[in-house]
């Protein structure tokens, strides 16, 4: 029989061994040390009633009490007796309590450097096992993602190889494979911009654009898909509306953020895309409106990491491969620029919005 060894699993249980080892082994200590400390008041106290005992017979031999005090410092010589005096034992626990606090300090400043260090390790072990599943995810998910249009690809082409068919079965087909293929290309291509948006592998070259021209230019690229999903997209950007950036990036953002909204809208089996921009004082504000199934207020931000897909069984970016709102966070980073999403809540629809700043603007 087999076992699998779940490694981060065992790296925190290690850890948490450690970390109770530690708490255990340190107050095992502070006990030891406060027990010896006890057995050496004890100890000095008897001494003390030693010193006492000599003292009192030198005295009775008829050494002067001065001379007495000179050899026991902690010896009180009133009327003919020799007692220890109460600073003695005052000083002795003194001794004895800051001794105990030193070891106090010690002990827990180790357990709490120890404690940052198993936090700090933990936490990366914990970040480390989360990006993992988050890959795993996306290579299942990728796979699957492939699997389709290929499978689709292949009974096209089988189709057409088998017989004869009419002029508009033969079209029909033709169409779907380029489909396919146009869903395979944007895939990869999302992927490589990925790694290299992560890498920093980018190069901007900043024009002045008109960002109507852009924003046309994209929704004439995704008209088709918007037709088939039963979607009316609006535009509502001015034509005089400039800005200052790289026209890949623009591109990149446009895309994937109207590519988010249209799969958004999906589920619900149409609706409308609006597309607006301003000039605001902070520079130019380009917002992509969605009637789809919105997501709840709080997860926003988390829309723009990098793998994370907020339904993987059929909501906003079921079908995508999580990295679409990623490029978008990534390119505006790399603008100087902001982008993020607001949703009144599942069902309602979501906004999201991107701001080139006025350094970046044209006046």
């Amino acid at each position: 029989m087999r076992f699998s060894v779940n490694t981060p699993r065992l790296l925190h249980l290690t850890i948490m061994g450690l970390l109770v080892f530690s708490v255990v082994q340190v107050g095992w200590w502070f006990y030891d040390i406060r027990a010896n400390a006890q057995v050496n008041a004890t100890a000095m106290k008897m001494v003390y009633g030693y010193d006492m005992l000599a003292a009192q017979r030198l005295m009775e031999q008829g050494t002067p009490a001065a001379e007495i005090a000179a050899i026991f410092p902690y010896a009180r010589v009133e009327a003919g007796k020799v007692t220890l005096s109460p600073d003695a034992l005052q000083d002795l626990a003194t001794a004895t309590d800051a001794r105990m606090t030193q070891y106090a300090w010690e002990g827990g400043f180790f357990l709490l450097v120890q404690a940052c260090a198993i936090a700090v390790l933990w936490g990366g072990l914990s970040s480390e096992t989360a990006i993992r599943k988050k890959q795993d995810n996306f290579l299942a998910m990728v796979s699957h993602q492939f699997k389709t249009p290929i499978a689709s690809l292949q009974l096209s082409l089988e189709t057409m190889l088998l017989r004869q068919l009419p002029p508009e079965r033969t079209q029909q087909l033709s169409q779907r494979m380029l489909d396919d293929l146009r869903r395979m290309e944007n895939m990869v291509s999302k992927i490589l911009d990925s790694a290299r948006l992560d890498r920093g592998r980018v190069q901007l070259a900043r024009e002045r654009l008109f960002l109507a021209e852009s924003v046309r230019h994209v929704v004439a690229h995704l008209d088709d898909m918007a037709r088939r999903g039963n979607i009316t997209v609006q535009m509502s950007v001015p034509a005089d509306l400039e800005i200052t950036a790289d026209p890949m990036a623009v591109d990149g953002v446009l895309r994937n953020l109207m590519e988010n909204a249209i799969a958004a809208m999906g589920p619900t089996k149409g609706g409308v895309l609006d597309v607006s921009a301003r000039s605001t004082g902070n520079g130019v504000e380009l917002a992509v409106r969605d009637t789809g199934i919105g997501f709840e207020p709080g997860q926003g931000p988390k829309l723009f990491e990098k793998f994370f897909r907020l339904d993987t069984i059929g909501g906003r970016d079921a079908a995508g491969t999580g990295l679409g709102l990623y490029i978008v966070q990534r390119f505006m980073h790399f603008e100087d620029g902001d982008v993020h999403a607001s949703s009144d809540g599942p069902g309602k629809g979501a906004v999201f919005t991107v701001t080139w700043p006025v350094t970046k603007a044209a006046a």
